[in-house]
């Protein structure tokens, strides 16, 4: 469990195909407090730590994630949201992310408002249901909070703080978002369709 809340930028060093993705993902956290089998949100996705170096991790995607998710798009070099798994206790500064990508939104458009940027997505037909005015959604990981909704479009407002601690600042036009809805609306509309049968 996470909140959305980004805690680092990795960096993908590697990237080799072993029948499954594995990616080796430089970090900033002391990996010597991270156990082989830790749970690490990388640009939102739930992925399984396998190997640990003194400065990086690695993880295997299998190819039911690659399609579900924009880590086909990684490339050595690209920057990464980071986020480690929630602990008991730990302040609940974003909204409850699981780390299991519904689907990948397209962004838009993207425009400066004062020092801000708005950006627009376009999201799956199947999933634009459950993204709601001032409701939550989590984006590459990061918990944000929607500001308008046109059918399968949305509307987020990034501050210059979040641009600047996680990878928003390289978002271009056309890129390809993990999205995760948020968990109180997926319940919501499981209970609705539950008692119509």
């Amino acid at each position: 469990m996470f909140t959305g809340i980004i805690t680092d930028i990795g960096e993908i060093r590697a990237l080799t195909q072993e029948g499954d993705l594995r990616a080796r993902i430089a970090t900033r956290y002391d990996t010597g407090g991270i156990d082989l089998g830790a749970s690490i949100a990388s640009d939102g996705v739930c992925l399984t730590v396998v190997a640990l170096g003194p400065d990086w991790y690695e993880v295997q995607v299998s190819a039911e994630t690659v399609a579900k998710t924009n880590l086909g798009d990684w490339h050595v070099g690209r920057r990464v949201n980071l986020e480690r798994a929630l602990r008991l206790g730990d302040e609940m500064g974003g909204h409850i992310v699981s780390g299991h990508v519904d689907g990948v939104a397209e962004v838009v458009g993207l425009r400066d408002e004062g020092d801000s940027t708005r950006l627009r997505f376009r999201a799956p037909e199947a999933l634009a249901g459950f993204i709601a005015p001032k409701g939550s959604v989590a984006l590459n990981g990061t918990s944000l909070t929607v500001n308008e909704v046109e059918g399968a479009e949305f509307g987020v407002n990034l501050i210059p703080h979040t641009k600047t601690v996680t990878n928003w600042g390289d978002t271009k036009l056309g890129d390809r978002i993990n999205l995760e809805i948020d968990t109180l609306a997926r319940y919501v509309a499981r209970l609705r369709d539950w008692e119509r049968m």
